[in-house]
């Protein structure tokens, strides 16, 4: 029973949440929507900001276990990166609530609620390994390592946050009327260009290795001692 009446107060915050935003929730407000009474949920959620934390914890478990389900180690570096964007948007497009409780510090501190930083971590921790399985195949380095994880971090959220509060959908709306096909077709995009950068980084790689044969022959013929007369 109190499973279900935390759950049923969850699942109306939620609800709350997609239909008049974060700033509209309140605990009296969650006790109406849950059909409980105005105390009810203080028995589950010290306040407000308790049950938003709940909510982000959740969010991250869910897109943790969709991206780690998503990764086929099989497939190649750029393509698992991009599958994983790809994951990251329809998480967010499916959970709009959830996602945009997750990334607003200023209504949950992690710091008070260390499980929400730790489900956050593992959702994390599936971008700098893709990222790194691609420079492994020969993206190069360029700037640095943190920029590349910026960088594909940046082109999920961004696109994320352009369908869920409405400016792609003023600037092309015929493509965001076939939402899924605009997903997967961004995630091609994002693979080729990663591919790309890929292959030329291993070009570069192989024609630069004949040069630096010859210099190591130099050197060790340099450091041979020399025959006496």
């Amino acid at each position: 029973m109190a499973d279900d009446v935390r759950g049923g107060v969850l699942a109306a915050a939620v609800k709350l949440i997609e239909k008049d935003g974060l700033a509209a929730l309140s605990m009296r407000e969650v006790a109406r929507a849950a059909g409980v009474s105005h105390q009810a949920p203080y028995h589950y959620f010290e306040d407000r900001e308790s049950i938003l934390a709940a909510i982000a914890e959740e969010g991250f478990t869910v897109l943790a276990q969709r991206m780690e389900n998503a990764v086929d180690s099989e497939a190649a570096p750029a393509e698992r990166l991009a599958t994983l964007g790809r994951v990251y948007v329809e998480f967010a497009c499916d959970h709009p609530a959830l996602f945009r409780v997750m990334f607003r510090p200023d209504f949950v501190d992690a710091g008070r609620f260390p499980r929400v930083r730790t489900c956050g971590e593992r959702a994390f921790a599936t971008l700098p390994a893709a990222v790194q399985a691609c420079i492994d195949d020969g993206l190069p380095v360029e700037p640095s390592v943190q920029a590349l994880m910026v960088l594909a971090w940046s082109m999920a959220h961004g696109f994320a946050c352009l369908l869920l509060d409405g400016p792609l959908a003023l600037k092309l709306p015929d493509a965001v009327e076939h939402r899924d096909a605009l997903i997967r077709d961004v995630a091609t995009a994002m693979q080729a260009m990663f591919e790309s950068k890929s292959r030329r980084g291993r070009m570069k790689t192989r024609a630069s290795r004949p040069a630096a044969k010859r210099q190591g022959e130099a050197r060790s013929a340099r450091a041979l001692p020399k025959k006496r007369a």
